[in-house]
């Protein structure tokens, strides 16, 4: 079935930030309550065509701070040749570059990011940090930057004027669809956040990503999430369900 359209009725919550009273949650209950999953390496397409082997991985990992560099490169210190296919032009040419506004993100090599390995690599196909986490038996949270641990879940923030003058700051979770991308989000060939394809897991997205979410927003906002994911759940989803789920 082809990409559902990205305009259709979404359910929101709003709730105070348990551990910051300047904060709100604003919370997309369509998209945390779908059946979406990762499907990299069983169905994955690629965001484009002719690299359908990537799946998001073909421009790089931007980092978010220098803390996210930092965080990755210790992690980086601990894969081995077997473990990562471009180790050695990594350690020999390095693994971070600067883009054309002065951005740091991991090296594009042969046309993916650095990190990624090949589908026939005897190590294991696909993001070597992501192995890595599995073989120290943590969360890839921990070892793959930030954008690549949180797509397609995205946090934006914007502050919020009251009326009576006081302000504060709002913090969304919702889906990182096409538009998330920027203008060139619409020129990708597919997309897996509004594919049918890729809405066929057994769990909701607020239980399979609890950890992401927690790394988003705290362990006490995300037990409040969670009340609120099954309500809506109980109640049928209050006709605002993802249309790329399955009846």
């Amino acid at each position: 079935m082809p990409e559902v359209d990205l305009m259709f009725p979404r359910a929101f919550v709003e709730f105070a930030d348990p551990a910051d009273a300047d904060q709100v949650f604003r919370c997309d209950l369509t998209w945390l309550t779908s059946r979406w999953t990762c499907i990299f390496g069983r169905g994955c397409q690629g965001i484009y065509a002719d690299r359908p082997d990537d799946g998001c991985c073909t421009l790089g990992a931007h980092f978010s701070d220098e803390d996210d560099e930092k965080r990755v490169a210790a992690h980086v210190e601990d894969l081995t040749d077997e473990e990562w296919q471009r180790r050695r032009s990594g350690l020999r040419k390095g693994w971070v570059e600067t883009d054309e506004e002065g951005a740091r993100k991991t090296r594009v090599v042969k046309g993916a990011c650095i990190f990624l390995n090949d589908p026939d690599f005897p190590g294991g196909g696909g993001c070597a940090l992501h192995g890595l986490a599995i073989r120290k038996g943590i969360h890839f949270v921990e070892t793959k930057p930030d954008v690549c641990w949180q797509l397609p879940l995205r946090r934006t923030y914007r502050t919020v004027e009251r009326p009576d003058d006081t302000s504060y700051l709002e913090v969304s979770i919702g889906e990182y669809d096409r538009r998330g991308w920027g203008p060139g989000g619409h020129d990708l060939d597919w997309y897996c956040s509004g594919n049918t394809e890729a809405h066929i897991a057994t769990e909701p997205v607020f239980r399979s990503s609890e950890a992401e979410l927690v790394a988003l927003m705290g362990r006490s906002a995300y037990d409040v999430l969670v009340d609120h994911c099954e309500a809506f759940l109980a109640g049928g989803r209050a006709g605002a369900p993802h249309p790329a789920d399955p009846d």
